[in-house]
């Protein structure tokens, strides 16, 4: 309680000091703290995030900075290396795989088909999109990646190896997306086809529909999105909240988008879909994200923008979960089923 004096010097210093802290911040001030990591998810979890800070408790992947976007041979030396790191890191789980694979060119994309060893139907289809912050990801991480949503799903797997930059910019990426779902329209029956893409490749599934609707092609039975990269702007309250707090994606990713966009402006639909119209027609949705995801915004966002025009959407988000989940927690199993639930729900039952 301030006691007052005859001079009041109480309640000068609180003036003072109100008038210190009352310097437009244009948002709230938080003071330096350590932000623990919780006793609310497995002990896998926490090891899980324990492994991505250094000493200082710094997330790891913080202390390097992209290449500019102009940058190109530093972006081939960066996308190179991070290829040659996540290849590495898939290969660990490729013996553990029972679908086969084969790569076949489809409408001059590249495509990897996975069939599950009993496949739960022959006429169903999942086509995968894989993430990498639009750059990285390609080759054998998407053939490997394809793999797994085969296993995972029972079902045939399309994993789409779309070309990034910086040798191809956009929009090659999406035409080779839409190339291949027309493709897949020859030989599948839209109600048939569920297309799933994980943070960049969420950006190109939600992208591409947009972008068949306004094509006029069918949609699909169902879209998955997890943790979903739909806004190139980053324009989401988490994009500054969860940053450093996200120990895998600690950072926005502007440089990357801007390198992906080229020119193109971030805000079109077909490059942050979240500010698509989705009044003129969309599919039953799932999203992921996580309470320390970098992309929590869009995923909330992207929730509530169907759900204003009542496209069926569920939203799941999981406790302290970084971008792209705690690499095998309990957390990530739980995950796994959910999609196949949704998956499975959204085709026709085998007959």
């Amino acid at each position: 309680m301030w006691r007052y004096s005859t001079g009041r010097p109480a309640l000068t210093h609180f003036k003072e000091s109100f008038a210190m802290n009352t310097i437009p911040a244009d948002g709230v001030r938080v003071p330096a703290r350590v932000i623990p990591f919780p006793q609310s998810i497995s002990i896998e979890a926490q090891a899980a995030l324990r492994r991505l800070v250094n000493a200082d408790g710094m997330p790891l992947n913080a202390l390097h900075c992209p290449p500019h976007p102009e940058d190109f041979n530093g972006w081939m030396r960066l996308k190179a290396a991070a290829d040659a790191q996540y290849e590495a890191a898939m290969a660990q789980m490729a013996g553990q795989l029972r679908a086969s694979v084969e790569t076949v060119e489809v409408g001059g994309a590249t495509v990897h088909i996975a069939i599950p060893t009993s496949p739960l139907a022959e006429d169903a289809i999942y086509v995968d999109l894989h993430g990498g912050g639009m750059v990285f990801g390609g080759g054998a991480v998407c053939r490997i990646g394809a793999q797994m949503q085969a296993d995972q799903l029972g079902l045939r797997c399309w994993g789409i190896d779309y070309r990034m930059p910086p040798e191809h910019p956009y929009p090659a990426a999406l035409d080779d997306c839409l190339a291949v779902y027309r493709r897949l329209l020859q030989q599948y029956s839209p109600q048939n086809i569920v297309v799933g893409g994980r943070s960049a490749g969420g950006n190109l599934a939600a992208a591409m529909l947009l972008r068949a609707r306004d094509e006029g092609l069918p949609l699909p039975a169902a879209l998955v999105l997890l943790s979903p990269e739909v806004d190139l702007t980053e324009s989401g309250d988490s994009f500054a909240l969860n940053q450093l707090v996200d120990v895998l994606l600690p950072r926005p990713l502007m440089s990357n988008n801007l390198l992906y966009a080229a020119d193109a402006d971030l805000a079109h639909p077909y490059l942050s879909p979240l500010f698509g119209d989705f009044s003129r027609g969309f599919v039953p949705t799932f999203i992921q994200s996580g309470t320390r995801d970098l992309f929590l915004s869009n995923a909330v966002r992207l929730h509530r923008a169907l759900r204003r025009v009542s496209v069926p959407c569920e939203l799941h988000i999981f406790e302290a979960m970084p971008h792209g989940g705690f690499m095998g927690a309990p957390e990530d199993s739980e995950l796994r089923a959910e999609v196949a639930r949704f998956v499975h729900a959204h085709l026709p039952a085998p007959g």
